[in-house]
């Protein structure tokens, strides 16, 4: 089994679900006490939410270089950044490791393709919803049709991200309105729903709604073990 190098804390609400799903899923495949190999190293979030919503990518793309560099260097053999925003900064963070670096659009479209599912609703912060770091490599390399909420609908998605799911709180009163959203999307043709964000699991479930949910932090969770069980 490899070490499957965890990059967390972008909120630690979701790490917590990685480390529990890349640890049941393990059991659930080799059984008996066994669990997965796994280093963390977790940041601050309030720092990079700051450099965020400043626009200060360079400051924060230095905090992940040098966590994923400690990853790596406490034994992580792959890389896995905990957060789909985050991932605008992939590309920058795999030049300066040594370890592959497993990203979560891939494990999404993957899922997505296998399941024959072509036009697809993307759900999570106004980056993932507005910039094309994620849409264009799910339209690129796997051939999807990528939808987003409109104006409104993002910036309520956004809202509801940080102020309430990265703090832990589920409000039943955000999760209408987020399936609203959902709704709106599927009378656009969307054939399925993608949780862009690792923390929309805590507020939408698939007992919430009849059309398919694609959950990213699961998808890419179980990737990595895929990954860490290979021969």
């Amino acid at each position: 089994m490899k070490t499957i190098g965890l990059l967390g804390g972008m909120s630690w609400e979701s790490t917590a679900l990685y480390y529990s799903i890349i640890n049941k899923t393990v059991k659930q495949r080799w059984g008996g006490l066994h669990s997965a190999r796994i280093c963390l190293v977790s940041v601050d979030f309030a720092e990079i939410e700051r450099h965020q919503h400043r626009d200060e990518w360079d400051e924060a793309a230095e905090i992940l270089i040098e966590a994923a560099r400690s990853v790596e260097s406490g034994g992580g053999d792959c890389l896995v950044i905990c957060t789909n925003t985050m991932h605008k900064l992939a590309d920058t963070v795999q030049a300066h490791i040594n370890i592959p670096l497993l990203h979560i659009a891939d494990a999404t479209g993957r899922a997505l393709q296998t399941d024959e599912t072509s036009r697809v609703a993307l759900l999570g912060t106004r980056f993932t919803m507005e910039e094309d770091f994620y849409r264009d490599r799910l339209e690129e390399a796997f051939g999807l049709q990528v939808l987003t909420p409109d104006v409104r609908g993002r910036a309520e998605m956004h809202r509801i991200i940080y102020e309430e799911l990265c703090r832990g709180i589920v409000d039943p009163g955000s999760r209408k309105t987020v399936l609203g959203i959902i709704d709106s999307l599927r009378a656009e043709g969307a054939e399925a729903v993608i949780l862009g964000c690792t923390e929309i699991t805590m507020l939408i479930q698939h007992e919430h709604t009849d059309l398919p949910l694609y959950d990213t932090t699961r998808l890419h969770a179980e990737a990595a073990v895929d990954w860490a069980l290979a021969s």
